[in-house]
């Protein structure tokens, strides 16, 4: 009887089991679980298990690696002395790819050379590499989480509505849409959107801060301040918004807004424009023609016309070439790549409005290539030279060769005890919890395109202000506040000002913010305490020894 028992509950058991992962109810428990599929997610998740803990990555996505295995290979790094741990790691990984011959498919490693930005992209002194395609980099992330042995489900999206489970201030579990369930001691989200942290009930904002709430300069609006050469103050005559030009009884021409841009260092919703960086190639084994996308409207690149008509040709300019003759392709210009203004809901979009914004992105993008090669609109010289380039065949082969990953350049970000301000990084204030450093230019890209009083296209929101050397990010910034939520880790919409995170925002300072953000939440399951309580001088070390950079001093001339 008591074996007819025991049979009977291994059968009830592994029925329930069966029926669980036959109706997509399978219930998942782990130490760690992230949420994302981003960079920061698998360093968060391999220093989660080298740390002693299981781990399971919750991936929205098919492919792991976000924007790194997305298109974006002509790595943004800043001062790369201060890039260390897994981030570092994962450029050596990055070498090891292109160290073999097998690697180079369409050109020889000799070939390419020491290409990079101002600094050899090949390092063979530190091994690492920090410029390659899209594949080799989706190869390594895919390879070093195999490596770790490291649970990956995808694609699983979070039931933002009714899906995360809170009880007193902790996380108990989230549910995604297929019915799956994940519960866990500690939880990152390392998604691009902080969709887990806004599901959970965590403070945080979208769009520009006023000066004034941080006592910032660069952070609001920024109507009159022209950086970089992303606004049409670089032509010799102005551009007309207008169907007839200098008419504006005919109407505004797509793609510029008719609302006031305005007062400056005021509050706004904008956010600063997405892009896809696209993967090019003028190799014509390896080439396809820019395809014409569904819809095309030649319409909707009028602006463009006159500006090449006006005489910008500064068309190459982002193109920047990666291995095996290919580009990491990003905006440049007064009209480009960034689809200004059409991502301002996208922070706290539905899955479904998020899929319609990605598309008319990728249809806007599309269109403009196609436009560029082949309407008769635009000068001889512009089309010839377009025409010589198309995407690569090799690349992104189940997405029609676009890249899968929208550039994500803000959304959320999270509001905690702490808060990252232009001040830290211009070292006007201090720092005293280091978990990682950033060094890269203070930066927005565009937010809106307007008319001027005198009756022109203008750009606004594109900042490009020095930070003078890295500068460390705290601790704090990495948690919520803790009377909202103790069990939870944002590396990637971490609390940050708006201009603040135009610097932090790089892929290797994500990969850092991963790593450290999980020896907090680490050091938090050993104490079985919240992150909040997580004291420094219990982390530092841990990261020191993990090789993460936390302070740096100028080699003396």
């Amino acid at each position: 009887m008591k074996s007819f028992a025991v049979n009977f509950l291994m059968c009830v058991a592994l029925c329930s089991a069966f029926t669980s992962q036959l109706f997509g109810q399978t219930h998942h428990k782990a130490d760690v679980i992230v949420y994302g599929g981003t960079s920061a997610a698998i360093t968060s998740a391999i220093k989660a298990k080298e740390l002693g803990h299981s781990v399971i990555v919750v991936s929205p996505d098919k492919h792991l690696g976000g924007l790194t295995a997305g298109g974006l290979g002509w790595t943004d790094t800043g001062n790369k002395a201060v890039i260390g741990g897994l981030s570092r790691e994962f450029y050596h990984r990055v070498w090891e790819h292109y160290n073999s011959v097998s690697a180079w498919t369409q050109q020889t490693r000799e070939s390419y050379g020491n290409k990079g930005q101002g600094n050899p992209a090949i390092d063979g002194a530190q091994r690492t590499m920090w410029i390659f395609e899209p594949s080799a980099a989706e190869k390594v992330f895919e390879a070093w989480v195999k490596e770790k042995g490291i649970t990956v489900i995808r694609p699983a999206l979070l039931d933002r509505e009714k899906g995360v489970v809170v009880e007193n201030k902790r996380i108990k579990s989230f549910q995604t849409l297929d019915g799956q369930t994940f519960s866990g001691k500690m939880f990152v989200d390392a998604t691009y959107e902080g969709d887990l942290m806004a599901a959970a009930g965590v403070s945080f904002h979208v769009g520009r801060e006023a000066n004034s709430q941080y006592g910032e300069q660069w952070n609001g609006i920024q109507v009159g301040i022209l950086h970089h050469r992303h606004h049409f103050g670089v032509l010799k005559e102005g551009i007309s918004p207008y169907v007839v030009a200098g008419d504006p009884a005919s109407g505004i021409l797509p793609n510029v807004s008719s609302d006031p841009p305005g007062e400056y260092g005021q509050a706004d919703h904008r956010v600063q424009a997405y892009c896809f960086r696209m993967c090019l190639t003028n190799h014509p084994a390896n080439r396809i023609p820019f395809p014409k996308p569904e819809n095309y409207d030649p319409k909707q690149y009028e602006v463009l016309r006159r500006v090449l008509l006006a005489g910008w040709r500064e068309l190459f300019d982002k193109y920047d070439p990666i291995p095996n003759l290919k580009t990491d392709t990003n905006n440049h210009g007064p009209f480009s790549t960034d689809y200004i203004g059409m991502n301002y809901d996208y922070p706290n979009a539905s899955y479904e409005r998020r899929k319609e914004i990605i598309e008319a992105h990728r249809r806007y993008q599309q269109g403009l290539l196609y436009f560029m090669a082949n309407d008769p609109g635009v000068p001889q010289d512009v089309r010839d030279a377009m025409s010589k380039w198309g995407l690569a065949k090799d690349e992104f082969l189940d997405n029609e060769h676009w890249p899968h990953q929208i550039y994500v350049r803000e959304a959320r970000r999270m509001v905690g005890d702490f808060v990252m301000t232009e001040h830290e990084l211009l070292k006007t204030k201090p720092v005293i919890d280091s978990v990682g450093m950033g060094s890269y230019t203070i930066d927005s890209h565009n937010v809106q395109r307007y008319i001027t009083p005198e009756g022109f296209v203008q750009n606004e929101g594109d900042i490009g202000v020095s930070a003078k050397g890295p500068y460390p990010i705290s601790m704090k910034a990495l948690m919520p506040k803790k009377s909202e939520v103790e069990n939870l880790v944002v590396p990637v919409c971490l609390s940050s000002s708006h201009i603040a995170f135009g610097s932090i925002r790089m892929e290797p300072v994500f990969m850092i913010l991963g790593e450290s953000a999980v020896t907090v939440a680490s050091v938090a399951i050993k104490n079985n305490s919240s992150v909040q309580d997580v004291t420094y001088a219990e982390v530092k070390p841990m990261l020191l020894s993990a090789g993460q950079v936390l302070e740096y001093a100028a080699p003396k001339k």
